[in-house]
């Protein structure tokens, strides 16, 4: 165990979230920032600057000696907040070499999405029992606050820490694009960086620390089909102008067996290292009914036959989704036209180590290739970002993981890959090869990131930040 006093830690965390982190969340979640992808005006809308602003203030307000908190901002670029706290505690020690932790999370937001249940909304905070119902709470507004508060909980439960830098984006949910230019403008300061813990992923329960091993990379595509410079009466065209609709299925058939879901694409696939397949095996007997953390429609059927075969699916095998269209009027609007064109926004998960670039490629090469018909087919990637598939835990850091998650909620953490994306990690990986990785989160059953009613669970965001105290003590005592 960690001799960071535990009771005392656990006293600190309780009290700043019940006081201070729940309420300021609240009024996070009311703030409609969401990501520059999804709102090209966000400078003008001024939401991005408000949440910024409401994150800043409340580290500023922290009780910690030394700490300087900075808001960067670039032109034409989403800012980051960064916080750069001093070892702290005879062990941590803070002379040449030392080397620093760094602590990730984001604050933008995906948009509203469907219609959420009634008596609940995107940007209105709702608390019913353990749940904090809202946009970004888990997704991941819960972050900075967290990391300060297990740094705070460190010094006042007689632990130490060494230098620790919390970086906060408000580019992630668009892939992170503006990400690489505040890393530039940085310099040197993530030097020296040999321990990455992120409070932006999943858990597959509430009970234990999860630690996320990989994570899947992001492959988007428009595909537009055009086969007329403007629409026409269907009834004199049907028959003789083929459909720009039916020609896009068809090239949807060449990436993707639409019977099975499988890829055809072979880029996008890649050799699943044993050691990934056996942590596979060993968690799947620990999930439960993983079809039951799905808000399935009466009556449809998941792919996969067990546990084990729909966790390789999602962490370790491509997939594809059609998560937009343009071209196709609403129902209420669509008349007896043949269309002259459609367009779909196509959403590739692309295996930990498959290579973005190549995988790009061979997606647009696929659907440009002979067009049927004749048509006007382009197909542009707009976003490709690898995965990443964390290095194995250096003997210190496991038994760290183990007794933090002990400490934290009495039952050791478990291992698995996660089928979403964090660009960061890909980023990182990259720049420091030598950096160990603890990436954890409070995104568990029913949470719904992304999608309507989406919650934090509040008790496991205060556990998480608890196990990231430990880890921070174990990290400056080894």
């Amino acid at each position: 165990m960690s001799p960071l006093a535990a009771p005392a830690a656990r006293s600190h965390v309780a009290e700043t979230w019940a006081k201070e982190i729940v309420p300021a969340l609240c009024d996070f979640i009311r703030i409609p920032n969401v990501s520059v992808a999804f709102d090209p005006g966000w400078s003008d809308a001024g939401h991005m600057a408000r949440a910024v602003g409401l994150v800043a203030d409340w580290l500023r307000a922290r009780p910690i000696d030394g700490a300087t908190v900075e808001v960067q901002e670039l032109p034409g670029r989403t800012p980051v907040v960064i916080v750069d706290v001093p070892a702290y505690g005879e062990a941590a020690g803070d002379g040449p070499g030392a080397g620093s932790v760094l602590l990730y999370g984001h604050l933008d937001k995906q948009p509203p999405l469907a219609e959420w249940r009634t008596g609940l909304g995107p940007w209105e905070p709702v608390r019913e029992g353990e749940r904090l119902y809202g946009r970004g709470g888990a997704d991941d507004g819960y972050a900075a606050f967290a990391a300060l508060s297990a740094i705070e909980a460190v010094r006042a439960a007689g632990g130490a820490h060494r230098r620790c830098v919390v970086l906060i984006e408000a580019s992630e949910e668009s892939g992170s694009p503006d990400l690489p230019a505040h890393l530039e403008g940085l310099g040197d300061r993530l030097a020296g960086t040999d321990l990455v813990i992120a409070l932006d992923s999943w858990c597959w329960s509430y009970d234990r620390l999860w630690v996320t091993t990989s994570l899947r990379g992001l492959l988007g595509v428009e595909l537009t089909v055009e086969v007329l410079t403007e629409g026409v009466h269907s009834g004199m065209a049907g028959g003789v102008v083929p459909s720009s609709f039916r020609i896009l299925r068809r090239l949807l058939d060449r990436v993707e067996d639409s019977a099975t879901g499988r890829i055809l694409v072979d880029p996008l696939h890649v050799d699943i290292p044993e050691d990934r397949l056996r942590q596979i095996a060993d968690v799947a007997g620990d999930l439960g009914d993983l079809v039951a953390t799905y808000p399935f429609a009466a009556g449809v059927l998941p792919l996969g036959t067990g546990n084990a075969d729909r966790l390789r699916a999602r962490t370790w095998e491509p997939a594809l989704e059609v998560i937009s269209a343009e071209g196709l009027p609403s129902l209420r609007d669509g008349g007896n036209v043949l269309r002259p064109g459609t367009t779909a926004g196509l959403s590739f998960r692309l295996p930990p180590t498959c290579d973005a670039a190549t995988a790009a490629r061979a997606v647009e090469e696929t659907l440009r290739a002979d067009p049927p018909h004749g048509a006007v087919v382009t197909a542009e990637a707009t976003t490709a970002e690898g995965g990443w598939a964390a290095p194995p835990l250096a003997p210190w850091l496991d038994a760290a993981v183990t007794a933090a998650s002990q400490a934290a909620f009495g039952a050791d953490p478990r291992y698995v890959g996660e089928g979403g994306t964090i660009p960061f990690m890909g980023m990182l990986g990259r720049s420091l090869p030598e950096a160990q990785f603890v990436i954890t989160g409070v995104l568990g059953p029913g949470s719904n990131a992304h999608g309507p009613n989406e919650f934090l669970h509040i008790p496991t965001a205060e556990k998480v930040t608890e196990a990231v105290a430990h880890l921070l003590d174990a990290d400056a005592r080894r």
